[in-house]
This record gives C-alpha cells, structure tokens and sequence, in this order.
C-alpha cells in the first residue's frame, strides 16, 4: 500500500517563514517523509483564486503556477503526483461547489464545453512543463455535484436524488480532455460521507448506468463526521463490487484541542477544538492527543491494507500556524459567501507537526516499513 500527502499549502508556507523540526534539528520535512517511504503528492488546483480586485484568496494560493513549482519539486524529491481539480476558484466540498467567477454566465452546454477545454489546455500547459501526472481526480468531494446550480444533486424519490444527467455530462467533458492529453493517468471520483453505503450505491451505480469512464474510488475518512473504522472499512468493502480501485485521498486526525491562539474563546475556530468537540458526535476510541494521533495512525494503516486499499494520503500535515496563514481571505469569503467563521488556519492541530514545527509521534507512524 502506497502512502501520500496532500501539501498544497507548503510552499506558502515557506513564504511565510515556516520551519520544521526533528527534535531539535530543523529539517527539510518533504526530504523527511520520502525516508518514511511516502512517495505520492497530491496537489489540488483552483481556478482563479483571486477577487476581481486582485485580492488573493490565500490557503496555499493554488493557482497553475502553485501547482507547477510544487510538482516539480515533489518530481524532484522523488514523488509521484495526484492532480486535484476543483472546478472552482476556491475550496470545494459537500457544502459548497462555488462555479468560477469567469465560468458563472454560462448554461449547462456551454459549461460542459468550458469544462473540457480549460481541463484539456490545463493538462497541455502541465506537460509543456516536462510533469508527469499519475491520478488525476475529476473535483473535489463531489458527493453532491459539482459546479452549482447547474451540477447539483438534489431532491429525488426512490432513493436516487436529481439531477445526475447534468452531473454526469460535465464529468464526462473533463474525463474527456484526460484521456486525451494523459492517456496513462488514471482517473479518480471522489466523495466524502465515506460510511454511506447507501450514498455510495447510489452514486455509483449512477456513474455505471451513466457509462461514466473512471478508474478509482477516492475516500475522504474523517472520523469526526464519517462514522468508525468499522463503518467506514464496511463501506470500502462494499464498494468492491463496481470493481474500482480503492484510495483514501484525505484522511487525519487531531493531536490536540488546544488552540495555537489563547482567547477567551479557547479553540472555537478550529475545526475540531475544546469548544465543539462534544458537540460532533463521533466515538473518540483515540485521545485527541499526540499519542492518540499515533495510535489512530498506525490502526488505520493497518486496517487500510488489509481491505485492500491502494494508497492513504493524509490532508495537509504541514498546515502549521503562523502570521499570514489562513484557511481564507476576507476576498475569498465573499467569493463563497461563508460568512460564519474567522479566517485563520482552522486546521493547524490535524498536522504531523505541532504548533511550533516539531515532528509529531504519529509523523513516525506513518511509515510503509510498519504496513
């Protein structure tokens, strides 16, 4: 079983300072993974991740040349990459799938057009750049669409919700301009709701009635909202029957619900903090501790690979804090309309190194010699 990383806020990182410890020696952390055996990157890619203005959305900046300098650097360092289209200028998950301010005119048809051509000359671009790419994922957490309205799952009767015919040409364009500018990348689907059987019957059969050209079921497993190991592996078992491969595109755990930042408010702009934790619901079988997150990990590796799972990337070990990192800007809030939350890194306490940089114990464990 192959182990990656998604690292896409990395070189912002570096913009702003960050620096990386092993106990007391500062380290190149990317140098320090592939000694662990992690040799998959995966990066995601937004449109145009700044305002009209020219205000940048920040988190990692993922624009074409983020993705460019970190692909060549990862190719440097040995990694393979994973090409995450979000067919948006922001982030994309099952509670927004912001259309491009550029692409927000245009009806179904000509959508399905745009999606093939900017995917299609994005792929060009890449390989004029000599990167190689392995796995290319057609969006991000697409478990309700893509591209809303116009690619939306919604409503429905009889347990298949609305709205597929819509989805399914808008993937098919982009799956379309894949194979023919990267005929050897295999291509990936992937939802989060990841113990939905339920979900996931319906989707995939969908794709499978719809003649939908894919190769791999990609998982996002956060126990907080997607239920046990138990669960979770049940459904990846399920799943075998529509005879994909089967990778696990984002997973972590936190190794803390303190905040970086003391207040008065605790840790309540942390995804998972002191302050909401009781509130999510799930069975904390690990402490959210430095050797919780140790034990998490090497439990989820191992049961990973005995159901088969091809590779485990863990999302954005190296998100550390630091001044000017932030999860959004006030242009990017606007963008999406997510007026509920700060705009500072709410997801510092899920990386493999603390909050000073200094390489966490489940760093350690997620290591292919333990698999």
């Amino acid at each position: 079983m192959k182990l990656g990383i998604d690292v896409s806020t990395y070189l912002e990182e570096l913009e702003h300072g960050a620096k990386y410890y092993d106990g007391d020696r500062q380290v190149q952390p990317l140098d320090l993974f592939r000694s662990n055996g992690v040799d998959c990157m995966r990066i995601r890619l937004w449109v145009d991740p700044k305002s009209e203005s020219g205000a940048p959305y920040l988190a990692g900046n993922c624009d074409f040349d983020n993705f460019i300098r970190l692909a060549t650097l990862a190719a440097e360092k040995g990694f393979s990459v994973m090409l995450d289209f979000h067919y948006s200028d922001f982030w994309c998950d099952p509670g927004k799938q912001t259309i491009p301010k550029a692409w927000r005119h245009l009806g179904l048809e000509e959508l399905v057009e745009k999606v093939y051509s900017y995917t299609r000359q994005t792929l060009i671009r890449i390989k004029e750049h000599g990167i190689s790419v392995s796995l290319i994922q057609i969006g991000n957490e697409i478990t309700n669409g893509i591209l809303w309205p116009v690619g939306k799952l919604t409503g429905g009767e009889n347990g298949v919700r609305d709205n597929y015919d819509s989805l399914v040409k808008l993937l098919k364009a982009g799956i379309r301009a894949c194979r023919e500018e990267m005929p050897a990348a295999s291509l990936v689907l992937h939802l989060e709701r990841s113990y939905d059987q339920k979900l996931y019957d319906e989707f995939f059969t969908q794709m499978e009635l719809a003649g939908v050209d894919y190769d791999v079921i990609g998982y996002s497993y956060y126990p907080y909202w997607h239920g046990t190991f138990d669960m979770f592996f049940a459904n990846v078992d399920f799943c075998k029957k529509f005879k994909k491969r089967q990778i696990i595109v984002e997973v972590g755990y936190a190794f803390t619900l303190e905040d970086y930042i003391k207040s008065e408010h605790g840790g309540a702009h942390l995804v998972v903090s002191e302050n909401n934790v009781d509130t999510l619901g799930f069975t904390r079988e690990y402490p959210l501790t430095p050797e919780g997150q140790r034990h998490f990990t090497e439990d989820f590796l191992r049961q990973a690979q005995q159901h088969d799972v091809e590779a485990v990337y863990w999302w954005e070990p190296l998100w550390i804090p630091g001044d000017g990192i932030c999860w959004a800007s006030e242009a990017a809030m606007a963008y999406t309309g997510d007026k509920s939350k700060s705009t500072r890194n709410e997801w510092a306490n899920q990386c493999l190194f603390d909050y000073e940089g200094r390489k966490l114990p489940a760093f350690d464990a997620f290591k292919s010699s333990r698999l």
